[in-house]
């Protein structure tokens, strides 16, 4: 019989759909019932739901997972809760990959295949495994729950706990902890405590670090960093200490780097209001196209400290000038074009000078 039902599960597209539109029938039934307030037939319909083969892709357009985490925090009834708790966690399996679901289908046709063989014990056999199945994906749903998200501490502080309830608003800006499955209440406690163990203090300090979490887990333009959260590629305690710089996007990161290197190569670029001058020779690039600035950085009867900056590669230095070679630097300054205007104005006037000495001479 079980041989048939999968043959003709795998076989007849129509069971899908009908699959679907089941699954929808019980969305809708919990919807109504979380309007009303009544969860009274909830668990016979999560029963139904854990008898249905459920894939990722029917949780994305079911949207089944939204429907049961809401049953779950309405419902008072412990049952209901810890069979929806169930029911996320197996869904969450999903999104690791098929490599669980084979081998459990490995394991149930080869359980199969050695009860077969064994026609006295068919019923014995398919019980007991039946029972053992059950038994341990109840053990490994528990042991999941319990290392993946272990419980943070209750607190009374009512500051805390209006972060705590922030951040797990802020885990739910997208729909993504519901196809994930993961507790977004008890994930912005554990951030939350995070912070608190490290800053011992709800100060200022403490309520900028909460805010630039919820900033960055509401931001719409970097979904990837609110993903990592809930799936725990990111740890509650690494999320509480990242800076601006490692929770920001991919494309802000690139942003700042192009700004970075734009600002470097405008500061290499940038140039002084010193002389130009071929004298000094750079030791990066070799080249003699420099511009130096004389300032007065010691006792007036010492020479002065001269910054030299080249203008090929941006490399700075300064060096120690010999009252020679500061003399040289000054002419070569000097006859520059305005100069070279002067010093013949004041050439013309020594020569008219002259001129008029001779004249008065007897």
């Amino acid at each position: 019989r079980e041989r048939e039902r999968e043959r003709g599960a795998a076989a007849d597209p129509a069971a899908a759909m009908s699959t679907e539109d089941e699954i929808i029938r019980i969305a809708k039934k919990m919807d109504k019932m979380v309007q009303k307030k009544n969860a009274g037939g909830a668990l016979d319909l999560l029963k139904e739901l854990k008898n249905m083969p459920m894939t990722l892709e029917l949780l994305q357009s079911t949207r089944i997972g939204m429907s049961v985490n809401a049953i779950r925090k309405q419902s008072t009834d412990e049952e209901v809760t810890s069979l929806a708790k169930s029911l996320i966690k197996s869904w969450k399996k999903l999104l690791d990959g098929p490599s669980n679901d084979k081998e459990s289908e490995d394991k149930k046709k080869e359980s199969a295949s050695s009860s077969q063989n064994s026609p006295e014990a068919r019923e014995e056999s398919s019980s007991s495994s039946n029972s053992n199945s059950k038994k341990e994906d109840s053990n490994i749903s528990s042991d999941t729950y319990i290392s993946s998200f272990p419980r943070a501490p209750s607190t009374s502080d009512s500051v805390r706990m209006k972060c705590r309830e922030m951040l797990a608003a802020a885990l739910k800006t997208g729909d993504d902890y519901i196809a994930i499955g993961a507790d977004e209440e008890e994930l912005g406690s554990q951030i939350e405590e995070a912070i608190f163990q490290e800053l011992k203090n709800t100060d200022m300090k403490y309520k900028n670090r909460v805010r630039s979490r919820i900033a960055n887990l509401k931001d719409t333009k970097n979904p990837n960093l609110r993903k990592n959260v809930l799936c725990g590629n990111i740890s509650p305690d690494r999320f509480a200490k990242m800076s601006a710089e490692e929770m920001a996007s991919d494309e802000l990161k690139e942003m700042r780097k192009n700004l970075t290197k734009e600002a470097i190569r405008e500061h290499q670029m940038a140039k002084t209001g010193g002389t130009q001058t071929d004298l000094f020779t750079c030791g990066k690039c070799k080249k003699k196209n420099c511009t130096y600035t004389q300032v007065q950085t010691r006792s007036a009867d010492e020479p002065m400290t001269t910054f030299v900056v080249c203008n090929e590669c941006g490399n700075r230095w300064k060096v120690k000038i010999t009252s020679f070679v500061c003399i040289l630097c000054s002419i070569v300054s000097f006859f520059n074009a305005k100069a070279f205007v002067l010093l013949s104005i004041c050439f013309i006037v020594l020569y008219i000078l002259n001129q008029n000495n001779e004249n008065k001479a007897p």
